[in-house]
């Protein structure tokens, strides 16, 4: 790399399926362009840093999804529009020539080389690059997309009011506005901008949302929105001053997760039937278990008792062919699961947190 002699061979393509049944295309790098590539984001991205937006939390060093959630909080509370807003397949519409802050002849040289990679589907056919687009997979490509979302999306929204808030992470963004009216304006102009972008808004994902609770009490279709793994909406709460219950607008874990989580138990007791005891489906789940905890748990802990109750149900589900006794009883299942529990509290990770059986 140092000679400048090194040109990177074609990234293999690789499907995923999305949650709304769509497949997502990966573009894989090999392991040689990984080292490279995290060699020219480590040296750019302090530079990137400091211009970057404070409001933009996806793929950056010491920032996290759950500062923006609490970010979204507590401008929901403050405004009673949000505009919910998907950007449309940015990592494949993002226009190479748009690239700033980059002098050195040789980072940008092996920048625009990884950008123009062929893509090499599993049939062999190599698909060439036509001026935009960068591998979703690529160790480089979160640092470049935030970059070209910096001024095609942050600066813009920042120089044209001030006094708007908004969060963005990667290409999910929300924007808080004080009226209906300021929120169709704003719509309306970031449509205008995504066009000359050459990007484009996500019309399905993409919607006005109205804050409802206590204090605002106007009737509008939508007044939910999901946001990274979590659902804002409006949802009972208790006052800590007085303890009095009130409507609240607060999140909470997604349905579109615990259904997610639950595709997830499924497929790993499915792959636990082998297993001569619990213990086993203890050892494969835990490590799952914690991330799920850590991560939904950070907001209203108390409502992954539904997760939790879901597993509890598969244990048995996954106990009664096993053994004999358990088979033409489900009572006597639970008891049996409730009676491991109490023998091994800390056996799964969620026990040791008191959920209950």
């Amino acid at each position: 790399m140092a000679s400048g002699s090194y040109f990177p061979p074609p990234i293999k393509e690789v499907e995923i399926p999305k949650k709304d049944g769509q497949m997502r295309k990966l573009g894989i790098p090999t392991i040689t362009d990984r080292i490279g590539q995290q060699v020219v984001k480590n040296y750019l991205e302090p530079r990137f840093e400091s211009i970057f937006s404070n409001n933009s939390y996806g793929y950056r060093p010491n920032r996290n999804a759950h500062q923006a959630l609490e970010e979204v909080q507590r401008n929901c509370w403050k405004n009673d529009w949000v505009i919910d807003l998907d950007i449309k397949g940015y990592f494949d519409n993002i226009d190479h020539a748009k690239r700033k802050h980059i002098p050195e002849n040789w980072a940008s040289m092996y920048i625009e080389r990884w950008l123009q990679m062929p893509v090499q589907r599993r049939n062999g056919e190599l698909i060439q690059k036509h001026g935009k687009g960068t591998p979703q997979d690529g160790v480089i490509s979160p640092l470049l997309v935030n970059l070209f979302l910096h001024y095609a999306f942050d600066k813009w929204i920042e120089n044209l009011n001030s006094n708007v808030k908004f969060e963005r992470y990667a290409d999910d963004a929300i924007i808080h506005c004080r009226t209906k009216r300021q929120a169709d304006w704003l719509l309306n102009k970031l449509h205008e901008r995504m066009a000359e972008c050459h990007l484009e808004l996500h019309t399905e994902k993409t919607k006005l949302v109205y804050c409802r609770d206590y204090r605002r009490q106007e009737k509008h279709k939508n007044v939910k929105f999901d946001f990274l793994g979590y659902s804002f909406q409006p949802r009972i709460s208790k006052s800590q001053k007085t303890g009095n219950l009130f409507q609240g607008y607060g999140c909470v874990i997604s349905i579109s997760s615990r259904k997610k989580i639950a595709e997830k138990v499924a497929i790993s007791l499915e792959e636990s039937k082998t297993c001569r005891s619990i213990v086993g489906i203890a050892q494969r789940l835990n490590p799952q278990i914690r991330r799920w905890v850590n991560y939904y748990g950070k907001f209203h802990m108390w409502e992954m008792h539904h997760v939790f109750r879901l597993l509890h149900s598969r244990l048995v589900r996954w106990a009664r062919p096993k053994y004999k006794r358990y088979k033409n009883s489900i009572c006597r299942a639970y008891t049996w699961l409730k009676r491991i529990k109490k023998q091994f509290p800390y056996l799964f990770y969620h026990w040791k947190l008191n959920f209950s059986i």
